[in-house]
């Protein structure tokens, strides 16, 4: 079974209903290529891979205290949304769709009794949002198999950005990146036409008799290896002709692109998506990294942990205190000096040694679970 065959048989049917929204082809990558640009996958490629790294947990927070994946199910669902690919995964390829259009989709597989199987993530040509009689919201999307298939929205896991203008889905970006793109564009055919143009014809050879076309590929050939070859002329620099012949210097115009527009285009490019060259080559210190993080990186770690909990669970089972978090630590960047100097978090209880192993990527050990704390920090109470 196909990856898209899980959407067979599934379509809703609505009488009668009305369209809330139909933002066509507001999704779609700038001329089909977006994604193609090394600059705009560059620039995307550091938030999805941090993203991916976040780790999906279960919490369940109710009169029994609290309890860290309680549910089994819910954590393979996790770890294993589909049988093609892993949580990381799913995390990464959300990240990146979202980047791209500022939306991002994924369903919510049942079974008989509601409760979640799998998570699959959707990648359509075209979405439309259905509102029925009743006020139900449903999600239409046209597959790039061609398919149609209508989802109800509380089976729909989606990512918004720039959640202005429309009512459902948050804005395109294609408005705003088209403009640079046309000006990357631009620039990189420039460039290979001028390439292109540094292997043209530099000397015209004008001979002033009638020669056969052997003896002018002859002559030719021994006037380039005599005065152009740097490896055997002696005389590089210098020529000189008689009588028989006249050489003349083509200088060609060759379009050369601006290296400082092209840097500042580029430089547009990264702002919008909210990053910079150093985040891209991985030259961060530990400050701007911790600066790109909250910025950029936090805000949809949230916004992941309040879709999958709305959507998971139902409001009865979160009413319980259910709830998926999605666990992603700016530490992990900072430097050896800040990571040792966790330390002092180890023995006020804030806390524990395993979660400080963690950081330091040190596998876990028994009993490192456990919060302790040092004599002279014991509660006021005690």
């Amino acid at each position: 079974m196909g990856l898209l065959d899980i959407f067979k048989n599934r379509a809703v049917t609505i009488s009668k209903y009305e369209l809330a929204t139909d933002e066509g082809g507001g999704y779609y990558s700038w001329n089909g290529t977006l994604y193609q640009s090394d600059i705009v996958r560059a620039a995307i490629r550091p938030k999805a891979r941090a993203i991916g790294k976040a780790v999906a947990k279960h919490i369940r927070n109710d009169e029994k205290g609290l309890k860290v994946n309680p549910e089994p199910y819910i954590r393979f669902l996790l770890e294993e949304p589909n049988p093609y690919m892993t949580g990381q995964m799913l995390q990464e390829k959300l990240a990146i769709q979202l980047e791209l259009n500022n939306n991002a989709f994924a369903y919510i597989e049942r079974d008989g009794d509601g409760y979640p199987m799998s998570i699959y993530p959707i990648t359509a040509y075209g979405v439309e949002a259905i509102q029925d009689k009743s006020g139900n919201l449903y999600i239409r999307f046209n597959l790039k198999s061609g398919k149609l298939v209508t989802f109800r929205y509380t089976d729909i896991i989606h990512l918004r950005k720039d959640f202005n203008d429309n009512e459902v889905f948050g804005d395109s970006p294609i408005r705003s990146l088209a403009p640079l793109m046309e000006i990357v564009n631009t620039t990189d055919q420039g460039i290979v036409k001028a390439i292109k143009n540094s292997n043209i014809i530099r000397w015209l050879l004008k001979y002033n008799a009638v020669l056969r076309p052997e003896d002018l590929e002859k002559n030719t050939k021994q006037f380039v290896k005599s005065f152009l070859n740097t490896e055997t002329s002696e005389t590089v620099g210098a020529a000189a002709t008689d009588s028989k012949m006249d050489a003349m210097q083509i200088e060609p115009k060759d379009y050369v692109p601006n290296a400082i527009q092209m840097d500042r285009t580029t430089q547009r490019i990264l702002s919008f998506f909210n990053t910079n060259e150093n985040i891209v080559q991985g030259k961060y210190t530990e400050d701007q990294w911790i600066s790109y993080y909250e910025t950029s990186i936090e805000p949809d770690i949230m916004q992941l942990s309040g879709e999958y909990t709305r959507k998971v669970f139902s409001r009865r089972e979160r009413g319980f205190g259910n709830k998926i978090i999605f666990e992603s630590s700016n530490l992990n960047f900072a430097s050896m000096q800040t990571k040792l100097n966790l330390v002092q978090y180890v023995d006020r209880g804030i806390m524990n040694p395993n979660e400080v192993r963690e950081i330091l990527h040190f596998a876990p050990r028994e009993g490192g679970d456990e919060f302790i704390r040092r004599l002279d920090t014991r509660p006021t109470t005690e």
